[in-house]
């Protein structure tokens, strides 16, 4: 929505309505600005700024940033051709999704792009991942020992990858790959998260100890792909999967798309959607240790509708308290808690004047622990998610893949996966965590746990 086209009719030349300059939310420093609250305490920080205003300005450094804090805004915005992915975040992300791929293009490029990638993942595509998505579920728990210690971070990250590999790479994706991705994904995404919220360029180019890290994480996560790419080109196969899809895509002419916007689709395809789903399985494993009254409900409704045998895949529909439990960690924890957009007009959000290439922010976590929005907001509550209740819920204030023509592509699958795992761990343990463990929340671009080790005891 253009300044213009607030105008009451057309008829009448009235002039637009006089649009406010949002207000300056208290706290910044010289230099840094609000970028030092980012860092020390972002998530309350953000979870604030509604008590200063819908829109709310923000200094990171020399920027000024416009904070949106209102479910019924931040829909406008992701709603709005007038945003367009940009930003701090997406900035900070190039130098891992680079420019040519679905996560960060825009316009026709995008357009294309996602028609090349969203048959991979339509509800009729889905039920053909089921039996690798089951053989998973139940090789993770398998794997677990009775009385031992579970790494949550790196089976959550283990199971995640594999399960986007070979379902949508059909890659062998062994456990060292894995790993190896975990280790670096850890690295890259605390290394941009302070790009963006501190954007001190210069400084990020100096051959310090924490710089080296990143640049030597980064490069591996590349090195992966290319290795991903190089060897489908050498098999020859041609399996029915997104990566054949990706070698056969044209661009708008006709041509063979390049190797840069192959690359950077794979690197789509693996880092964000396994650095979001670990992220949420982390959460989920946590939920399950902490609320033991939810996990033995999670059990019951499994044993009802399995009767005892594994749980499968064609069960997950019929899972609608799993399900919820689902919803709820991600409504409490959503792996991806800050976005941005940029707008590419002048501009109005809420009455207020967003001036063209301004960059915009919004926090679904935020937006999701809203006490406005939900009535005992802190409190893990899956029925709230029940068909009565749900209603009380205001439009876009859960939108865990986004809406509009950046919604995820995989948010079926997505659920599809988390649900099966959940019902496999919640059948098969008890969890508790173990002395050392920490499941405090680590801030970088997503939201997880910084060490969670669980014990798996017997049902």
């Amino acid at each position: 929505m253009t300044v213009e086209s607030v105008r009451p009719g057309a008829d009448t030349p009235t002039p637009a309505r006089e649009l406010r300059e949002p207000p300056l939310a208290g706290g910044g420093l010289p230099l840094l600005g609000h970028g030092w609250r980012l860092i020390r305490d972002p998530l309350a920080f953000m979870a604030r700024l509604r008590d200063h205003g819908d829109v709310v300005r923000l200094r990171l450094g020399p920027k000024t940033v416009y904070a949106v804090t209102t479910p019924a805004l931040t829909g406008a915005l992701a709603l709005d051709p007038d945003y367009e992915i940009d930003g701090p975040l997406w900035e900070s992300l190039e130098g891992l999704l680079g420019k040519e791929g679905v996560a960060t293009a825009n316009g026709p490029r995008h357009r294309r792009q996602r028609r090349t990638v969203q048959p991979a993942f339509r509800l009729d595509a889905i039920p053909a991942y089921g039996p690798v998505m089951e053989e998973e579920a139940h090789a993770l728990v398998e794997r677990w020992r009775t009385g031992g210690t579970v790494d949550c971070t790196s089976e959550s990250f283990r199971i995640a990858v594999r399960i986007a590999a070979r379902c949508l790479l059909r890659g062998r994706f062994m456990d060292e790959r894995a790993e190896r991705l975990c280790v670096a994904l850890a690295t890259v995404f605390r290394g941009m998260y302070r790009r963006m919220v501190v954007p001190l360029g210069p400084l990020y180019r100096l051959p310090l100890p924490a710089n080296r890290e990143f640049n030597r994480a980064l490069a591996d996560l590349h090195l992966l792909v290319d290795e991903i790419v190089a060897e489908r080109r050498a098999s020859a196969q041609r399996p029915d999967d997104l990566l054949t899809a990706l070698l056969a895509a044209r661009d708008e002419n006709g041509e063979p798309i390049g190797e840069q916007e192959i690359h950077d689709q794979v690197v789509a395809i693996l880092t964000p959607g396994s650095e979001t789903v670990a992220s949420t399985i982390m959460w989920l494993l946590q939920v399950l240790a902490e609320h033991p009254e939810h996990a033995d409900k999670v059990r019951d409704e499994v044993e009802s509708v399995t009767g005892g045998r594994p749980v499968a895949f064609d069960d997950v529909r019929q899972l609608g308290y799993t399900n919820n439990v689902v919803t709820e960690a991600m409504r409490l924890r959503p792996a991806v808690w800050i976005l941005t957009r940029r707008a590419v007009a002048d501009t109005e959000l809420g009455g207020y004047r967003i001036p063209a290439g301004a960059d915009l922010v919004y926090s679904p976590y935020a937006i999701q622990r809203d006490a406005r929005s939900y009535a005992n907001h802190l409190e893990f509550d899956p029925d709230r998610w029940l068909p009565e209740r749900v209603k009380d819920v205001p439009k876009y204030a859960m939108s865990p893949f986004s809406v509009g023509n950046r919604k995820c592509p995989s948010d079926h699958f997505s659920m599809a996966q988390l649900t099966l795992i959940t019902a496999a761990v919640a059948t098969a343990f008890r969890l508790e965590q173990v002395p050392g463990s920490d499941d405090t929340t680590r801030v970088g671009i997503t939201l997880r746990p910084h060490r969670l080790l669980l014990r798996p005891l017997p049902r």
